[in-house]
């Protein structure tokens, strides 16, 4: 629980300190390059893979979150489907409610039209970091394999670091928007994890207290 904390404290630092730096325009450099860099590497191959991946950032977890808290849910994994629950529910209240805050335009896009939404933080890196990671962490606890635990964890963490990748290709995020939703979900997912850890020392001590009275 205090690892989480500490965690949340971290990246809660470093988001303030990266939306300062954006909105004094110090950013302004390396998100040109970070555009012009990816954009470079453009062909129509390539633009159809990043739209592809782009799809299973957002688009595609309006299936994929209720069949997984189904799923949870025939499995009676009752602890999965509430923490995938609040992360989610959390993660889509804080893409709102931040785009609306800081209130920054959207890039130019390089294909295709830009999204309606504002661009700070992108909604694509913060829910995809929050679904993945989750679904990483519940599915790679119940496997007793130490490489198919790394390897669900190597999968995961590949695909949210292309989702990132695929929305500053698109030209519709700068990457300082990718690293803010990024930090975003951290700060969320890390004190999700310590409420989760609070309410398990909760229980274990009320069932040890329970213990102790009836000896």
């Amino acid at each position: 629980m205090v690892g989480s904390l500490a965690a949340a404290i971290l990246a809660t630092t470093l988001l303030g300190w990266l939306s300062t730096e954006v909105f004094a325009g110090e950013t302004a450099q390396f998100d040109e390059w970070a555009r012009a860099s990816l954009h470079s590497l453009a062909s129509p191959a390539m633009t159809r893979a990043m739209n592809g991946v782009s799809f299973l950032g957002m688009q595609f977890l309006y299936g994929a979150v209720p069949a997984a808290l189904i799923l949870f849910g025939v499995l009676r994994w009752k602890r999965a489907v509430a923490w995938l629950a609040i992360t989610m529910a959390g993660a889509l209240l804080l893409d709102v409610t931040l785009k609306w805050a800081f209130h920054r335009p959207r890039p130019v896009p390089w294909f295709g039209a830009a999204p309606h939404s504002y661009s700070f933080p992108s909604g694509h890196a913060l829910v995809s970091f929050c679904f993945y990671g989750v679904l990483a962490g519940l599915v790679a606890s119940r496997l007793r394999s130490r490489n198919l635990r790394m390897v669900c964890w190597i999968v995961a963490m590949s695909l949210i670091a292309l989702i990132g990748i695929s929305r500053i290709y698109l030209g519709v995020h700068y990457a300082s928007d990718v690293l803010a939703g990024y930090l975003t979900a951290a700060v969320w997912v890390a004190i999700v994890l310590a409420m989760d850890r609070w309410r398990m020392i909760r229980r274990r001590n009320r069932i040890e207290f329970e213990d102790q009275s009836e000896d």
